[in-house]
């Protein structure tokens, strides 16, 4: 089929997007097993300028989140899904988007280490621990399959989509069984 400018679509491979997916969950195959075999050390990481480490991971969760909801709207308004507010996008919006991605990412970096060094992965303790390493070692395989199918020109159209959403309900799901029980149960973290 061309497009409306005569050229024509290249040709995709829809089969090309198991490649991604494969790299994704090769990355969380990889961490699930690091985090059982490693002996966890039970001691607390760098808490940076926070009253302790669960409260700093609290926090940058909950800063993750919120800079994937800037990368989710401005995704909307670039593949103009969202109209609001309803004028021309800035030049820098595209930038916005990226930034904000990275930086989300950023913030669960210490998280995860964190999580992977001190704690581990133990498949026998309570259920919400469980989804909740569960789903962190989905979101860094997701995340890593995004990076596979955004540096690609050969992916379906549909490949990033799919992947970026579930990159942020992923994120979304590790935030409800960490940050949200712990504003719940220990109360709202202090800087």
């Amino acid at each position: 089929m061309a497009q409306a400018t005569g050229v024509p679509e290249p040709r995709v491979n829809p089969a090309l997007v198991f490649v991604p997916f494969l790299i994704g969950a090769a990355v969380a195959v990889f961490l699930g097993v690091y985090s059982k075999v490693h002996d966890p050390t039970g001691e607390a990481t760098n808490q940076f300028f926070f009253s302790n480490t669960l409260a700093m991971k609290a926090w940058f969760t909950t800063f993750a989140v919120i800079l994937a909801l800037v990368q989710l709207y401005t995704s909307l308004r670039i593949y103009g899904k969202a109209s609001l507010p309803p004028r021309e996008l800035p030049v820098w919006f595209g930038a916005l988007h990226r930034l904000s991605g990275i930086a989300a990412f950023l913030f669960t970096l210490p998280v995860a280490y964190h999580c992977l060094w001190s704690l581990g992965f133990d498949p026998t303790g309570n259920t919400r621990v469980f989804f909740h390493s569960v789903f962190g070692l989905f979101f860094y395989g997701a995340f890593a399959a995004k990076v596979v199918i955004v540096r690609s020109r050969r992916m379906p159209g549909w490949a990033l989509p799919a992947v970026g959403g579930a990159v942020f309900t992923v994120l979304v799901l590790v935030w409800l069984t960490s940050s949200l029980w712990y504003y719940d149960t220990v109360g709202f973290p202090e800087f």
